[in-house]
């Protein structure tokens, strides 16, 4: 049986978590099935372990605020030559634990057993910390 792992990606050009979800609302943020996708150049060697059941877990200004189950890859031709990867997206997202997390180009893998847990339901329904409080709170363990 395939191991799962999920993935890590810095939400460039975002500060939280609702700019992401205004972006993914926009035409340009979508595939052709009307899905999210965030497109990449490179296509992750891991794909089987990403695909049994991983997430795109995204940081924000230094820290790991939310995730989004990935749903498969799809090749992305801009007909510049350069094939690219589709991350087709699932456009639940989930809200985690604040985890401080470095910058970083490009992605990274991550283990399940290192990825941020879940907050609960209610939490999303919560005023939104400013990301740099959020940050330093997780960063000293609070969060």
């Amino acid at each position: 049986m395939t191991a799962t792992t999920h993935m890590l990606k810095l939400c460039v050009g975002a500060t939280c978590v609702e700019d992401l979800l205004e972006w993914q609302q926009s035409a340009r943020a979508k595939g052709p099935d009307g899905l999210p996708r965030h497109v990449t150049r490179m296509w992750p060697k891991r794909a089987d372990e990403v695909l049994n059941g991983g997430s795109l877990y995204w940081v924000f200004k230094g820290a790991i605020l939310c995730r989004q189950p990935i749903v498969r890859f799809d090749p992305v031709d801009r007909g510049d030559g350069i094939n690219r990867c589709g991350i087709v997206l699932d456009p639940k997202v989930t809200r985690v634990a604040a985890t401080p997390k470095r910058a970083f180009q490009g992605w990274r893998y991550l283990k399940p057993e290192d990825a941020p847990r879940d907050l609960r339901a209610g939490a999303k329904q919560q005023e939104a910390l400013p990301p740099q409080l959020e940050s330093a709170l997780a960063e000293i363990g609070v969060l």
